[in-house]
């Protein structure tokens, strides 16, 4: 039997099983073209949403300074996509006077810039779409997380310095700001960890790169731990449904349809490569012991026990289509492959330890070799019970 048709065979027992879901359909025009106004737009998420709009017969206008992927999406080839430039701190001249049906807003972080902006255009766009983050919970330490549940807030509300203990919060601040100004109009999405083809963080990319490379591979926690995220593709068609149906209120978007583990996970990359690779699992009180992180999975129990526990029923049922992850994964390596070089050989994320590995991007050969090490310290351990 050749290698492809065992592929087949396990990816149609992974579907059969659950574990992956069904192909998201393809987007087919919309009924009524819409003008789309998108903050930001030439990074990650924003090229895909250009891509989703188009694909259904809506007009883009991109406002952003221009500094991220200029080259993208240039009007000889894409005469639907228009280029304003301005700057969101207080630059938006180009904005005024003029009428969209929907803006999707990704460049907001700071709750100052985005009431000023939502102020500007809530008597020229009737819809606005917001991309949040479930980082605006508060506490992760239930079972499960819902849109219900209480978000962070600050003790000094006018700070902007954006580190990893503020981002939700202002986030949270830039919500109300959107509510504010739109009331019933609109759209609050928060998506978990947005993955797939451009992810510039590495952080779930570094999974099905390192399962390429084979071998033994150190997995953390235990098989049964939870894992949650959301291919961008998906995210960015969804984005389009919900300004297409006029969907309003508070979503939490991640993936996948299904409650996933990590070892399932694992089996779907699996089935994407044709490296034999064994996963050694490492408890997590170890993990922490020798200060070593992983990027994407979290110990499903103490301060992050609900991070991949994150209700995603309302977005489901206001359309969100997640496809197969096997699916997710060759299409990322795929594009992993095609980066240059040096892009390749300095990983954003992945295994960090101490003290060889700290934070900021490493060669994949340094970090399987401090991943040796430290199935060689966990087997000591185990031998010494």
């Amino acid at each position: 039997m050749a290698v492809t048709d065992r592929r087949d065979i396990l990816i149609a027992g992974l579907a059969a099983a659950g574990i992956v879901a069904l192909p998201a359909l393809p987007l087919r025009a919309a009924l009524r073209p819409l003008r789309v106004l998108i903050l930001g737009g030439t990074s990650f998420i924003g090229p895909h949403m250009v891509d989703a709009a188009l694909a259904r017969g809506h007009a883009v206008t991109l406002f952003n300074r221009g500094r991220t992927n200029a080259h993208l999406f240039p009007r000889a080839r894409f005469p639907k996509v228009e280029k304003l430039r301005g700057d969101r701190d207080g630059k938006l001249d180009s904005l005024r006077n003029r009428k969209w049906d929907v803006v999707i807003d990704n460049s907001g972080y700071l709750p100052r810039l985005v009431r000023d902006t939502a102020m500007l255009l809530q008597g020229a766009v009737p819809h606005y779409v917001f991309t949040s983050t479930i980082s605006v919970y508060a506490d992760f330490r239930g079972t499960r997380i819902t849109e219900a549940d209480r978000v962070g807030r600050l003790a000094n509300p006018a700070i902007e310095r954006i580190t990893g203990r503020t981002y939700g919060p202002l986030k949270a601040y830039c919500e109300d700001e959107v509510r504010r100004s739109y009331a019933e109009r609109a759209s609050i999405v928060r998506p978990g960890f947005i993955v797939g083809p451009g992810d510039t963080t590495d952080r779930w990319t570094y999974w099905p790169v390192r399962f390429a490379q084979g071998g033994e591979m150190l997995a953390p926690g235990s098989p049964a731990d939870p894992v949650q995220f959301i291919d961008v593709r998906d995210l960015a068609a969804w984005y389009v449904r919900l300004a297409e149906q006029q969907a309003y209120g508070t979503f939490n978007a991640t993936g996948p349809a299904s409650p996933l583990t990590m070892s399932e996970m694992f089996a779907a990359i699996a089935a994407a490569t044709e490296r034999k690779t064994r996963s050694v699992w490492v408890d997590a009180a170890f993990l922490r012991s020798q200060g070593a992180t992983l990027p994407v999975w979290r110990p499903p129990h103490g301060p992050s026990a609900a991070l991949h526990r994150v209700a995603n029923q309302k977005a489901l049922t206001a359309g969100l289509k997640t496809r197969p992850v096997v699916q997710t994964v060759t299409d990322t390596l795929k594009w992993w492959n095609a980066q240059s070089e040096p892009r390749r050989l300095a990983m954003r994320a992945g295994l960090r330890a101490r003290p060889l590995l700290p934070p900021g991007p490493a060669p994949l050969d340094s970090v399987m070799a401090e991943e040796a090490a430290l199935i060689k310290r966990w087997r000591a351990r185990r031998s010494q019970r």
